[in-house]
């Protein structure tokens, strides 16, 4: 018998919609046997998928699919699938055990952590592709069940800026605060730091409109592929030097100020601090700026008058992307296109606007409900008496009880194995061995632990480290709901049974919260949860109260903030502004002396490196840190190791050829991989992208100082030294990388 399921993509925020078709219920996964379980880099070949897939249509895709959504369900069966957990023996090898011992391994960790060390010596690290259910249920989980405030996730390093810069100045943070199909009148789209047409290629066609009127306009210090789009008359492309984007925004602002293009009326009923942002962009006339960024003055002059005419059409929208936002000053980048936004009139604007651009699958709910280290549900303020009042009386217990503000992922990472840090880690949809800034010293303070539960479905690198994994299910066995980059709550439908040893993290924390004597109640059904996370958020600006599983399940659209009784929310701003005024509030930033990423040349400059700027991004072909995409035989096939993506006349001036190996390496570490020759990368710049570990592993060479208001690390801006090097030093760095 035929059996379907409609639902979502597992992987970006764009959630594109599909059906899953099974003749009959999946097979279970192969059951490893007795003996050691296979390492990270032995992948496995793919089977067949045992579920057929098919683009559905919906708003945000219009039945379109990324070469990873066609391929999502190949990872169901694979062979490499974790379906028992699995215990690190002092031999360092990983073997099944049964689950009442594992679960009571793990409990037995906690109390041993917490008397010895005290209950923030626990620590939970969560991941922007759980559902709502599982985020909200972590964040109660570790601050009651475990006690902890250490409790963050990796939106941390995808969402943070962007988020910090819209609550400051619109009171409320959603990517999108308006339906994507709203692009798709837009005569002039700016589009900072964000590369859709390979992040989430269904996006690129809410970006034609734009383009026929010759109206996109790309900041990207590569021609990416979304930036190629701006050729034949389709827009500009803006292609300034690494780390200058705060600059390029302020030049824009200072040309729409003083060329008299700025909506007076709007700045002066819907914002406050309009003078002192006027006074901040006075230095920042066109040439200055060029000198600074390597931006002609004219297309400076040029983009600001476009966005301006666009918007007295009706038709101009701003986005940003992590590309200006991964920097030690994300925070004020994103303001500053946000400000730029404001003197134009665009956020709550009819047919114009600003947003950003989530990344990760539920980016936008796992931020939302508990996960991150100053929260609670419904996007209360951890530090808000009346916030923790509200949580305590949903979860019935005495407000006390909630533990105050944690440390963001960065400051985590760091204390982990620390006399005062965390000695006994949760890890819940994260690989931070390979995603993480710095991760030559994530991997170290993960070896430093007392004790490491990894939760996963296949052996990430992470996993390889743990003392214990948790076997957990795959988004096609689940059920649940996520919030797309929109601020549209969807649901998540099982398609198949799970693997007979998997179990959903909802069922692990409830279990765990007996062992542990927890106070308050933890379900394992997705649904009762999520009645729970209603409760918890209503009134909060996050509010979910108004949506139910029958509603989204005839198909109602549900954007929050979606209080009961009302319809919700599809466009932001319209009437105001989360502020209790009711008026955004511009905030005058300027760029800061940039202190240069630590670099100590050292043998490589006496080999004769040249001295790089690094940027990191992403493929086409891979997720993330590349745990699921590398398991898929044709996505791998396509691109199946890191390239270095390097300018042709630099590559000359080191005796470096396509394809040949060459090193990128500063004092946190070394990557060797293959030389991509290109004339789409600037000269001074080398580019990385961060799916693969070991010896390619880009983070190993990214910096962990972080934005002061963020918590962001520095992604895009870091100094590398790049030179060639032998085939036999590549072969011995990979050896001893494996190894380690």
């Amino acid at each position: 018998m035929t059996k379907s399921a409609d639902t979502h993509c597992p992987y970006c925020a764009l959630q594109c919609a599909m059906t899953l078709t099974s003749p009959a219920d999946l097979a279970p996964a192969a059951q490893p046997g007795p003996g050691p379980v296979p390492a990270p880099f032995d992948l496995n070949p793919t089977p067949s998928p045992a579920l057929e897939v098919a683009g559905r249509d919906f708003p945000t895709n219009r039945g379109g699919l990324c070469r990873k959504g066609w391929t999502s369900a190949a990872l169901l069966n694979h062979a490499g699938r974790i379906t028992e957990p699995l215990l690190k023996g002092p031999d360092g090898v990983h073997r099944p055990i049964g689950w009442d011992q594992a679960l009571d391994l793990a409990a037995a960790a906690v109390k041993d952590a917490r008397a010895r060390h005290g209950a923030d010596a626990v620590g939970v690290f969560g991941g922007g592709g759980l559902t709502n259910e599982k985020a909200y249920q972590l964040g109660k989980f570790a601050r009651l069940a475990l006690g902890t405030s250490r409790i963050d996730y990796n939106g941390r390093f995808c969402m943070s800026s962007a988020a910090a810069a819209g609550m400051r100045a619109f009171g409320v943070d959603r990517g999108l605060p308006f339906p994507l199909e709203a692009l798709d009148t837009a005569g002039t789209i700016l589009m900072l730091g964000s590369n859709v047409a390979e992040t989430m290629p269904p996006f690129v066609q809410h970006l034609q409109g734009a383009r026929n009127a010759g109206g996109l306009i790309v900041v990207d210090p590569r021609r990416s592929a979304t930036a190629a789009f701006t050729a034949d008359g389709g827009g500009i492309h803006l292609q300034p030097l690494p780390g200058t984007d705060l600059t390029l925004l302020l030049g824009l602002s200072h040309v729409v100020i003083h060329e008299n293009l700025v909506d007076t009326g709007y700045l002066q009923d819907r914002t406050s601090g309009y003078k002192a942002v006027a006074r901040s962009v006075n230095a920042f006339w066109p040439e200055r700026v060029q000198s600074l960024t390597g931006v002609p003055a004219d297309l400076i002059r040029e983009t600001a008058r476009r966005l301006a005419a666009g918007a007295l059409a009706g038709g101009s929208y701003i986005l940003t992307g992590r590309g200006v936002e991964q920097h030690v000053d994300g925070t004020d980048t994103a303001t500053a296109a946000i400000n730029l936004s404001l003197l134009l009139g665009l956020p709550g604007s009819a047919r114009s606007g600003y947003g950003t651009l989530t990344g990760q699958g539920n980016g936008q709910g796992g931020r939302e409900h508990g996960q991150k280290a100053d929260q609670l549900p419904g996007y209360r303020k951890i530090t808000d008496p009346a916030a923790r009042a509200h949580v305590a009386s949903v979860w019935g217990v005495p407000e006390a009880l909630i533990p105050g503000p944690g440390l963001p992922a960065v400051q985590l990472l760091k204390s982990l194995g620390q006399p005062d840090g965390v000695r006994c880690l949760f890890v819940h949809a994260s690989n931070i061995a390979v995603a993480a800034p710095d991760a030559n010293a994530v991997i170290k303070g993960l070896r430093s632990l007392d004790f490491l539960v990894v939760c996963d479905f296949f052996m990430s690198e992470t996993a390889a480290e743990a003392d214990l994994i948790l076997p957990v299910l795959q988004w096609a066995e689940e059920e649940g709901t996520l919030t797309n980059l929109e601020g549209r709550v969807l649901r998540r439908r099982r398609a198949i049974s799970p693997p007979a040893g998997a179990r959903s993290e909802l069922w692990i924390m409830a279990r765990l919260a007996e062992r542990l004597d927890a106070p308050s109640t933890y379900s394992e059904d997705p649904q009762t949860v999520f009645e729970e996370l209603r409760l918890a958020s209503a009134g909060g600006l996050a509010d979910y109260s108004g949506i139910d599983y029958a509603m989204l399940d005839r198909g109602e659209a549900a954007y929050w903030p979606y209080p009961a009784g009302s319809t919700g929310t599809p466009r932001l701003f319209r009437d105001g502004f989360a502020h209790p005024d009711g008026k955004a509030v511009m905030v005058p930033v300027a760029p800061r002396r940039r202190r240069p990423s630590t670099s100590n040349p050292g043998a490589n400059a006496a080999a004769g490196a040249k001295e790089m700027t690094l940027i990191t991004g992403r493929l086409l072909e891979h997720y993330q840190s590349g745990a699921q995409t590398r398991r898929v035989s044709e996505l791998l096939a396509a691109q199946p190791e890191a390239k270095a993506q390097i300018h042709p006349a630099a590559a000359e001036a080191l005796g470096i050829t396509a394809g040949s190996l060459l090193s990128v390496a500063n004092d946190r570490g070394e990557v060797v991989c293959r030389a991509e020759l290109t004339t789409a990368i600037r000269p001074e710049t080398v580019f990385l992208p961060f799916h693969f570990p070991g010896a390619e592993s880009a983070n190993r060479l990214t910096e962990a100082a972080t934005d002061p208001v963020s918590g962001m690390p520095e992604f895009k801006f870091n100094t590398v030294w790049v030179r060639p090097v032998a085939a036999p030093d590549s072969a011995r760095m990979l050896q001893k990388t494996e190894a380690s």
